[in-house]
Parts: structure tokens; sequence; C-alpha cells
């Protein structure tokens, strides 16, 4: 990981909108169904706002900025080719209906996982 990655993650853990800070309050510590959730982790060029390694499963809170941003369709095609799954829900609708998109992210976390042999899990992130 760059050093310039890192910087970048940790100036977005410290300016987590209302919506990540809610969303992190359910992912945190094991809080749903036991799993090991990362925040704004650093993977590849790209920091990602949650991480399931695992399951390899990305979740993101977009606000209007994200509008049909073609950045985050090259974004995706990116983390999908390395065997992320990722699913995106605006601010509004985590903070609207918080239980509804935890449901969605349950739902995806039981989801067979997409990851190919070829894309090993880093140290540390592997399951039992």
């Amino acid at each position: 990981m760059d050093h310039r990655g890192l910087m970048r993650a940790k100036q977005l853990r410290a300016g987590m909108t209302d919506a990540e800070q809610r969303l992190w309050r359910h992912l945190r510590a094991h809080r749903l169904l036991g799993a090991k959730w990362r925040r704004q982790q650093p993977i590849g060029p790209y920091v990602v706002d949650f991480i399931h390694f695992g399951a390899r499963l990305i979740v993101e809170a977009d606000g209007s900025q994200h509008m049909e941003s073609p950045s985050d369709a090259s974004r995706d095609a990116w983390l999908k080719a390395q065997g992320f799954r990722v699913l995106r829900f605006w601010n509004d609708e985590i903070l609207r209906d918080t239980t509804a998109v935890l449901e969605k992210v349950l739902l995806a976390l039981n989801a067979p996982s997409p990851g190919p042999a070829g894309h090993p899990l880093p140290q540390g992130e592997r399951d039992p």
C-alpha cells in the first residue's frame, strides 16, 4: 500500500459523512452477523468506504457528487475485475431507511463470493 493511499484513507475516516457514520455504527465491531468490516480501506488505486474481505464485498455510501459519475463506473469495473462485488447506496437512503440498507447488505454478505482463485485475500483477512 502506498503512503498516499493510507493518508487519504485516514483523512476520509476523520471526515465521514452522517450516512457513513450511521452505517459504520452497524458494521463495526462484528455487529452485523459477526462479520469483520473495514472502513475507508485502500484497494489498489482507490479507497473504498466499507469492505468485507472474506465476502469480497464493498459497500459505498454516495452523495450527490456521484450522480451518473463516469469515474465511479470505471472504479466499479476495476474493483469487479479484482473479484469484488460493489453495493452503492445514496446517503439519504442510508439515513432514511437504514434497516432496508442493512438487509440488502446482509443478502449480499450471505450470497456466494465471486472471488476468483487468482486473487488471494490480504494477510489477516482469511476466514477460518
